[in-house]
């Protein structure tokens, strides 16, 4: 269900389009009906229904395995209401399971429960008993205790005293047979306070049909928690982190702070990785034994291999070319990596140094200041302080190639495209434009003059 508007949320943005680890609400639900095996999966829309259905699209979805149907809630009603729109897709032999799109958190696990619950032929709810459960529908039973079968659920506005005592409350997320469900959705009524169609009311229908109705009751706040404000997001966006961080160190990664860690997407670690605070990975991250990150970086779409160091404040970002960093290769601080960067073993990018669509091969240097882009640079080579690679001619892209073994100075300007012959030196200062034979020292730059006794204009 994703047709609500979020007006405590106070955005344009539809609720269920708000990010959490990167990732849209809605995607965290879809990806859960995807995990569980459903082949198919109906959503409910209704306000920003366009965007949150372009959102949605097969292409926009990564690791969707099921059919994907769009029905409209307009005007919204009630969850009832909601869930009568998808009544006419939903094939009568099989299992209805009911999820919210801003409820993004629910494990896998905990939803194969349910349905082991309801094995087909019962109504399955996942409930919580919470220390303080007001705004929820509450959980009567028939009976004292926590195996007695469910009555009916009493949302809040139309609760007795007595009821709002009642801590167990029902998550919005069941399990039950299609057949059933349609059949008591078509006997839904909107005599409440709210004058809406409730989905909670099919628990009297069930009752009354003689029909078990069974609760899966978990210990967990963060698998049903919802989203209505940008506090809850904040709230559920670090319960999110810290049960990755937690999952990360139980693997041996050594974190400094789970509550300064952040995962915007996948992070996978070898043996004794250390991270320290603040740091930010985002998009695919695979980072290979004994790899160092310091504090402050933000590291996106980028495979680092064992033993690479990346100190403080590096921006390391692949988009979808990615960035390889090599074994032993030390970034930062300060750094900043393109896509499509492939550093090579031994490769040290130094502070304020910017690498785009190149490649440096084993144990070459640009320790300070510098540019690369679009340039193949060689073994052992060293790129001098201020130097750049002027790789864009105002309409095309050209290659700088620097063979193995050449040192070029500081503050020079290598005109693209250019190739520099192997054990060659560039002095500093120089702007060179044609390519360099191997083994020479090119110099291009004007000629020293000195005026002695030179005086500077006065006011």
């Amino acid at each position: 269900m994703a047709a609500g508007k979020g007006t405590r949320m106070k955005s344009k943005l539809p609720k269920v389009l708000h990010p959490l680890a990167g990732r849209p609400l809605i995607h965290h639900v879809l990806g859960t009906a995807s995990a569980l095996g459903a082949r198919s999966a109906v959503l409910v829309t209704g306000h920003g229904a366009e965007a949150v259905e372009a959102a949605c699209a097969p292409d926009r979805v990564a690791g969707n395995r099921f059919a994907l149907r769009f029905v409209r809630q307009e005007p919204q009603l009630g969850t009832g209401h909601a869930v009568q729109q998808a009544v006419p897709v939903l094939p009568d032999d099989g299992m209805v399971v009911v999820l919210s799109g801003d409820v993004p958190l629910t494990g896998v696990q905990t939803l194969h429960r349910l349905i082991a619950l309801c094995a087909g032929s019962k109504l399955a709810l996942l409930t919580l008993a919470l220390p303080d459960p007001s705004g929820y529908g509450r959980i009567v039973r028939a009976g004292q205790g926590s195996e007695a079968p469910v009555q009916r659920i009493v949302e809040q506005k139309d609760a007795s005293t007595e009821q709002l005592l009642i801590r167990e409350i029902y998550s919005g997320i069941m399990a039950l047979p299609t057949r059933l469900l349609k059949g008591w959705l078509a006997r839904l009524d909107n005599h409440n306070a709210q004058k809406e169609y409730y989905l909670t009311d099919i628990v009297k229908f069930a009752v009354a049909d003689g029909v078990a109705v069974l609760a899966h009751k978990i210990t967990d706040p963060v698998q049903v928690a919802g989203v209505n404000s940008p506090l809850q997001l904040a709230e559920l966006e670090r319960g999110f982190q810290q049960r990755l961080a937690v999952q990360l160190m139980e693997q041996g990664v050594r974190i400094v702070d789970p509550a300064r860690f952040d995962v915007r997407g996948s992070l996978q670690c070898g043996q004794d990785v250390a991270i320290d605070v603040n740091c930010v990975f985002e998009g695919a991250v695979t980072l290979g034994d004994d790899v160092a990150i310091g504090a402050n970086c933000v590291i996106a779409n980028a495979t680092i291999a064992a033993g690479a160091v990346i100190h403080p404040f590096t921006h390391i970002d692949g988009e979808k070319a990615g960035v390889t960093v090599g074994e032993g290769a030390m970034v930062g601080p300060f750094a900043r990596l393109r896509p499509g960067a492939v550093l090579g073993a031994q490769v040290h990018v130094g502070n304020f140094v910017e690498v785009k669509n190149s490649t440096l091969a084993k144990g070459a240097k640009a320790n300070h200041l510098a540019y690369l882009g679009d340039a193949t640079v060689g073994e052992r080579v060293n790129f001098g302080a201020g130097s750049i690679t002027a790789n864009y001619d105002g309409a095309h892209k050209h290659r700088t190639v620097i063979e193995a073994d050449v040192h070029v100075g500081s503050n020079c300007v290598l005109i693209a495209p250019l190739t520099l012959g192997a054990g060659g030196t560039v002095g500093g200062g120089s702007t060179i434009t044609k390519d360099t034979p191997p083994g020479a020292l090119s110099v291009a730059r004007g000629r020293q003059s000195t005026i002695a006794g030179w005086k500077r204009p006065a006011k």
